[in-house]
């Protein structure tokens, strides 16, 4: 039996998408194109646009297709029309490297031992020119989900713009543009059971955001290239469908005796558990459970096939002894309670076996 349990990292492709893919890879036109062939295309093109605006409660002309959640969160870092930018400490490295790449000046927002942001901190760097504040929705390695409505209640009283990373959030939690008065919005949808290789920004209607990439005049003039039909077909399919696996994940969290869990005490999203056990490394647990049939992930970002230190939880204060041996799982649309009783009994399995070595 194999348990697949990385959904944070990509999910399992479900079948409402796989069905949107199928019908898309028959249609043959260009939808720029006039012709009934590009009409066909241009009306597949439409009805995910809608579907995928319709999942986040805005318009259709607001949502932009992107190659996925990295393209769109380096055309907004780059793009958006600020003087500065301000991130917090434990975003994905597509934001962080984005804010550096921009040129412009970056502030980091400090988190506390949860992982949640330092609003006080925040406050003190608004102070300045216009900004761009970039905070995750959610975080992809601990699941801890940041107070936005704080976020932006702090940027507007200094007239600053304020983006969300919200592609781990995307089919877990709810999510609504107006409600989160946010001004940038990045999805993702193979985070979600969609394919790989397509996203999409949300931007807020006025607002100006240089293009990445010039051609055409496809994506409003946002973003040149013949789209990706089939991909965004797969995208709207899912955009709108919910899981609520947290029975589940509460479930394996009270398997895991001596283990600590991190941002157990705050809000995190219903399907991530990050944890670690003194004493193990992240790589020989990853290949302990996949000799167990269960895939998880390290923790930390990994990089070549390598495991790299966690940046998330050094900016938490984690102890590197600690850190080095956190291990995510994150629960999907699919996984079942099967899947949970698979991981707990390879977990128990795999301490004992660490702990009968440690008494040796």
């Amino acid at each position: 039996m194999r348990s697949y349990l990385d959904h944070n990292a990509t999910s399992t492709l479900r079948p409402e998408a796989k069905a949107a893919m199928l019908r898309a890879m028959d249609c043959t036109g260009n939808a720029s194109s006039v012709h009934a062939e590009g009409r066909a295309a241009r009306q597949l093109l439409d009805e995910a646009r809608e579907q995928v605006a319709r999942a986040v409660g805005v318009i259709a002309p607001m949502v932009v297709f992107t190659s996925g959640g990295s393209e769109a969160n380096n055309m907004i870092l780059k793009g958006a029309p600020v003087e500065r930018i301000i991130v917090s400490a434990v975003e994905h490295p597509s934001v962080l490297q984005a804010a550096t790449a921009s040129g412009k000046p970056v502030g980091i927002i400090p988190v506390d031992g949860n992982g949640v942001i330092d609003l006080e901190a925040l406050a003190e760097l608004l102070h300045g020119p216009r900004a761009l504040v970039s905070v995750m929705a959610a975080n992809n390695e601990t699941g801890v989900v940041q107070p936005l409505a704080e976020v932006v209640r702090l940027a507007q009283q200094h007239d600053a713009l304020v983006h969300s990373d919200a592609v781990q959030v995307l089919g877990k939690l709810p999510l609504n543009f107006g409600l989160l008065s946010v001004d940038f919005l990045t999805l993702s949808a193979h985070k979600a059971g969609g394919p790989v290789g397509i996203g999409a920004m949300v931007v807020r209607d006025g607002i100006p955001v240089e293009p990445l990439i010039h051609g055409g005049g496809q994506e409003l003039r946002r973003r040149a290239g013949t789209e990706n039909l089939i991909t965004i077909a797969g995208f709207g399919a899912v955009a709108g469908l919910r899981h609520d696996v947290r029975t589940l994940r509460d479930r394996l969290e009270a398997g895991l005796d001596g283990a600590e869990i991190f941002g157990s005490t705050v809000e995190r999203l219903p399907n991530t558990t990050c944890f670690a056990f003194p004493g193990m490394k992240a790589e020989t647990l990853l290949m302990a459970f996949d000799l167990e049939g269960v895939a998880v992930s390290s923790g930390s970002a990994c990089s070549s096939g390598k495991v790299a230190k966690s940046h998330v939880l050094a900016a938490m204060g984690v102890k590197p002894e600690i850190s080095e041996a956190a291990i995510r799982v994150s629960l999907g649309w699919d996984t079942t309670e099967q899947d949970i009783e698979h991981f707990t009994a390879a977990w128990r399995k795999i301490r004992d076996r660490h702990k009968a070595r440690a008494a040796a």
